[in-house]
């Protein structure tokens, strides 16, 4: 049961009442992300974030970080490549202080400049880390060369030097153009009710005045990639990938059914290959990340150095089979099933209905319901599931990134020949 509201400065307010449970999540979605980020502003998003939570005209960032927790709450957020999202988990009675605190953070952080150079740090640290981390960074590097030079191919948290290069005028100026009536959406799920959630925020969220209506970079074009960069580890990582679907194509969920199938799960046939089979990899499995406008398919695989090329020519054996073989009817029904259970599962809290509420909103301008997607799953059929395989995995299309100690580099041309993919 969904109810919509849309205020007169064009935010939109979504809710969904669940009467049996005790608890309420509230997020604040803003289509702004590192897609969004010019040159010279890489990394903003993300630190903008960090910033939110750094004190208010009201609340320092002790008060924030202790407002909820003192009640048993959660406060967070994360940043995506195209939104960002401020969210609390409370019980129902506290419902009030959450809005209070979110709406104080939205509209009167203060972006302190002494905090910004603290939190530059902060964040800087954070790259570090994620840098130490190759089963992590080789996606963010595999998709900026695919990408390359459009912001969707950028790394989220930015880089030292751009995060360095921020400012209080460009968090201003950011947030003036993206954080925007347009381009905001408040979703709520719980013991609530829409009415009472509306008549609390209209005030505040529904008379504020920034920018305008987002507008996206153009789509980009894949490029073909095939890439090895040194680093000092003890496994050799692997990605290899082609450009993929944006979220309304019509052949999306029979690529959610091909993923599922490929490397999706413990059943999936790159894990029985790869792990159960051959113990070439503790790690392996496949995704698709979807994008308004594009997507990427890649497949990942962490190993000893010695077994690359092994490991890759499984990779491009089993894609070979299945391209030309295609799924058997009980994958399929296996794989619906697996993907129908896992959606009805993860809706069991409340946090995931807010979020499913929020992201489908903002992206899709209405909510996806999980009785569409599994409609739209239930009637993919082999032909479906074939047609969308030999249209993503073309051999011209194929990237490859490795990253580990020298010495293992491969050829993807050769190893293409000696797995089957004739020209």
């Amino acid at each position: 049961m969904y109810q919509k509201t849309l205020l007169p400065n064009g935010v939109r307010i979504i809710t969904e009442e669940i009467e049996h449970v005790r608890s309420a999540a509230f997020g604040i979605w803003v289509g702004a992300g590192s897609r969004d980020e010019r040159e010279g502003y890489e990394g903003i998003s993300h630190f903008m974030e960090h910033m939110f939570f750094k004190g208010t005209e009201h609340r320092t960032a002790r008060a924030l970080a202790e407002s909820l927790e003192a009640v048993g709450g959660q406060l967070n957020a994360f940043t995506t490549k195209e939104y960002t999202c401020y969210y609390a988990k409370i019980l129902d009675e506290d419902l009030d202080l959450a809005i209070d605190v979110l709406s104080d953070m939205f509209f009167c952080s203060l972006f302190d400049e002494k905090e910004i150079e603290k939190e530059k740090n902060v964040v800087i640290e954070e790259i570090k880390m994620y840098e130490d981390s190759p089963d992590e960074l080789i996606h963010d590097i595999f998709s900026e060369h695919v990408w390359n030079e459009h912001p969707l191919g950028k790394p989220i948290l930015g880089t030292e030097e751009s995060i360095r290069s921020l400012n209080r005028d460009k968090i201003m100026m950011f947030l003036s153009e993206h954080y925007a009536p347009d381009n905001v959406v408040i979703a709520v799920a719980g013991k609530i009710k829409h009415d009472d959630i509306v008549a609390k925020l209209s005030t505040q969220f529904g008379t504020f005045k920034r920018g305008g209506r987002r507008v996206l970079e153009e789509t980009p074009v894949g490029q073909t990639v095939e890439r090895y960069q040194k680093k000092d580890t003890e496994q050799m990582h692997i990605v290899m990938g082609v450009p993929g679907l944006g979220q309304d194509d019509d052949d999306i969920y029979a690529m959610h059914i091909f993923n599922n199938i490929l490397g999706g799960g413990l059943s999936s046939r790159l894990f029985q290959e790869i792990r159960e089979q051959r113990g070439l990899a503790y790690s392996v499995y496949s995704y698709h990340s979807t994008y308004v406008d594009t997507g990427l398919f890649a497949i990942y695989a962490g190993t000893s150095p010695n077994n690359t090329k092994e490991v890759i020519e499984c990779i491009l054996r089993e894609m070979w089979d299945i391209k030309q073989k295609g799924i058997t009817a009980e994958e399929l029904e296996r794989t619906k099933a697996q993907i129908k259970g896992g959606l009805y599962l993860g809706l069991e809290s409340v946090s995931s209905r807010m979020s499913r509420l929020g992201k489908t909103e903002l992206t899709y301008n209405r909510v996806l319901s999980p009785e569409e997607v599994v409609k739209k799953l239930e009637i993919v059929t082999l032909a479906d599931v074939s047609r969308v395989i030999g249209r993503l995995w073309q051999r011209d299309k194929i990237s490859i990134m490795t990253l580990g100690p020298s010495g293992h580099e491969v050829v993807l041309n050769d190893l293409l020949k000696q797995t089957g993919w004739e020209e």
